[in-house]
């Protein structure tokens, strides 16, 4: 009974959806206020339905339920509880229902965080965020509906997909989906903007929180993504350029773009077209993501889905909401007047090098990803674009943004001064130099483009450290003072220094993966291998029974120069319901270096194989990652988002009198 109240309040959610898609707009329309106050009870209304909706299957999984054939094909009465409510996401049907109730509740905090947003701004953008909803709602419905009961009941169910048993991929898709879904407010403000024909400081304000709030859960996201891929494939890897590892990448970048150009709207009024357009693309690669992973056109370990058909539906969804936005743009955004003028050289001028650089860098990925599905629906064949590819376009682009990632926040806004911003970065520029000259000299004289890349890191590094110190006045003023200035400081400021550290700090474990080792062996117990400067010994294979796999679990002592560091449990799974075998790493960390043992197949002879990696500076990776999502923290935690917002300045247009036509032109 529950699960058929869970369906028809996901329909009751789905029709309050269009209710708050028609209802405001036309409101706003016409001027007329009640009909405009209509988007938020419908949105808070329909954010209650989806949870409710939601919560009906959280409870069918944990209870087991394999009347629901949602439940039956992707659980199993011996998983892990955690498996068995995170298994919820790990399918289709479940993980849209979870689409659905993050893009409710976005809608839902805009009603209520909204009050200081002007009446008409509010209902245009509570009204496009409904006919989103909307959209997915009839696609879930009539395609995806996790509430279809299965006659007769099984005895049990089929299990989830041994891969996803895992905490890090648990938590994985509800991150990507925050951001994912978080583009759907900035994508409504968009559109609002371009109907109303109006982006000022206020519409900037909120567009850039709403872009903070969505890049914070994507970061984390995609680094709890990689980090999962690092230690459960066995593969070593923690990046792979996979088309849906693009997918969620890809809306990150611009993202990042459009976090950087908001700020030029709201301090200077100029870019409003071009950040506009941002808005755009970025939730329209979340969509194409979604499209990705739902449609069938491609095989992944993240893909959700097979079924051309609800490709079919995803793609009139996507080029409903892309089409239509696009070419609203295309009418609405010449009206758009644009603000201050200012120089190549300065601060404005560093954040358009920034979007062009993480906007062509899109454009490549981008690339990458589709070629590939165009030349097999063109009858091409199927071609593979991999690695090489991307290293060779994307990493390129990254030079220029991280040398001037270092030296915009030394420019002034309208003009600045790049002589003056270099002298002021010549510890950042010495320190690199130093750094590159003992990796030279330490690794024998290369790779070279590695060397570069830890010369990269160390320049925004210590950049960063010295903006921070210079605006503060460290070493300038007495400390007292230096304390006071850092505690007056707006929170974004610290943000921005946090997130760009992060970068740098991110960029160090990148390029040091030059220099892994990698050694895969056939080992008996009692064998060593040698790797790093450890020696790692097999100790015994062993037996081990989990609660729903049974493991083949090796033992290996760890050691250096004689001393014993640690034992790793590397395992090799079998999950006995799906007859599916994974492998479980045994991962030793100093944070300066991994030492990675994955536990292979065995052979008629006794052996193991057994692959060992020593990977230095690898966990700086997820460390800088995660000093980023600090840093965005940081900056949304500013109280500027809570006082002192700005207020609309009335145009000719909106005097009394004036007609609602006219107004939005």
């Amino acid at each position: 009974m529950l699960a058929e109240l869970g369906h028809f309040a996901l329909i009751l959610a789905t029709m309050l959806a269009l209710v708050q898609a028609v209802v405001p707009l036309w409101g706003a329309q016409r001027g007329d206020p009640n009909l405009m106050a209509v988007g938020q009870p419908s949105a808070l209304l329909q954010a209650g339905f989806v949870a409710f909706s939601f919560l009906a299957l959280v409870h069918a999984y944990a209870t087991s339920d394999f009347s629901l054939a949602n439940v039956a094909e992707n659980s199993h009465s011996t998983k892990p509880m955690l498996y068995k409510i995170t298994g919820v996401w790990g399918n289709h049907e479940g993980s849209m229902l979870l689409w659905i109730l993050i893009l409710a509740l976005f809608g839902g905090a805009v009603a209520v965080f909204g009050a200081e947003l002007p009446q008409t701004l509010r209902a245009r953008v509570l009204a496009i965020q409904g006919m989103v909803a909307t959209g997915f709602g009839i696609f879930i419905l009539a395609t995806s509906n996790p509430f279809l009961r299965v006659f007769p009941v099984p005895a049990d169910g089929r299990g989830l997909n041994p891969i996803l048993q895992d905490p890090g991929l648990a938590f994985h898709p509800p991150f990507l989906y925050l951001g994912y879904v978080g583009y759907s407010i900035t994508f409504a403000f968009a559109v609002a903007a371009l109907l109303e024909g109006r982006v000022d400081a206020l519409w900037a304000r909120w567009v850039r929180a709403w872009s903070l709030a969505a890049w914070i859960p994507l970061t984390i996201g995609i680094a709890t993504g990689s980090w999962w891929a690092y230690y459960t494939l066995g593969w070593g890897g923690w990046w792979f350029w996979d088309p849906v590892e693009n997918a969620s990448f890809m809306p990150w970048l611009v993202g990042t773009a459009l976090m950087h150009s908001v700020i030029v709207v709201e301090k200077r009024e100029a870019l409003k077209t071009w950040t506009v357009l941002l808005a755009l693309v970025a939730f329209s690669l979340s969509l194409v993501g979604t499209f990705l992973v739902r449609s069938g056109v491609l095989t992944s370990v993240h893909a959700f889905a097979v079924d051309p058909a609800r490709g079919s539906f995803i793609l009139l969804l996507l080029g409903a909401a892309i089409g239509g936005s696009f070419t609203l743009y295309a009418l609405r955004a010449p009206s758009l007047r644009g603000g201050g003028i200012f120089a190549p050289v300065s601060r404005e001028g560093a954040i358009v090098l920034n979007n062009l650089l993480l906007s062509t860098a899109t454009a490549t990925v981008f690339i990458g990803t589709i070629y590939p599905l165009i030349v097999d629906v063109m009858g091409g064949g199927k071609i593979s674009v991999g690695p090489p590819f991307f290293n060779a376009t994307f990493s390129p682009l990254m030079v220029p943004l991280l040398l001037a990632l270092a030296v915009g926040p030394f420019l002034g806004w309208k003009r600045g001064d790049a002589l003056g911003a270099l002298q002021r970065l010549w510890l950042a520029f010495a320190a690199a130099i130093v750094l590159m000259g003992v990796a030279l000299y330490a690794t024998g004289g290369g790779p070279l483009l590695a060397i570069g890349g830890l010369g990269l890191a160390c320049w925004l590094a210590v950049g960063v450290l010295v903006e921070w110190a210079d605006r503060i006045h460290l070493f300038r003023a007495p400390l007292a003072e230096s304390l006071r200035r850092a505690r007056h400081r707006p929170l974004a400021a610290h943000g921005m220094a946090l997130a760009h550290l992060g970068v740098a700090i991110t960029t160090f474990g990148i390029a040091a993966s030059a220099w892994e080792v990698e050694r895969i062996q056939a080992m008996r117990p009692g064998d060593t291998v040698e790797i790093g400067g450890y020696a790692l010994k097999l100790e015994a294979v062993d037996k081990r029974t989990g609660e729903n796999y049974l493991a083949d679990r090796a033992t290996i002592t760890l050691s250096r120069d004689g001393t014993t560091i640690a034992t790793l449990h590397p395992e090799r799974r079998l999950f006995t319901v799906q007859r599916r075998v994974t492998s479980h790493t045994a991962i030793r960390t100093n944070l300066l270096s991994d030492v990675y043992v994955a536990l292979g197949d065995p052979d008629p002879s006794g052996s193991w194989v057994v692959r060992a990696y020593w990977k230095p500076l690898v966990p700086w990776i997820w460390i800088g990652a995660g000093l980023m999502a600090i840093g965005g923290l940081t900056g949304l935690a500013d109280r500027r988002w809570r006082v002192a917002l700005p207020v609309r300045r009335p145009r000719r247009d909106d005097a009394p009198g004036a007609s609602p036509a006219h107004a939005a032109e």
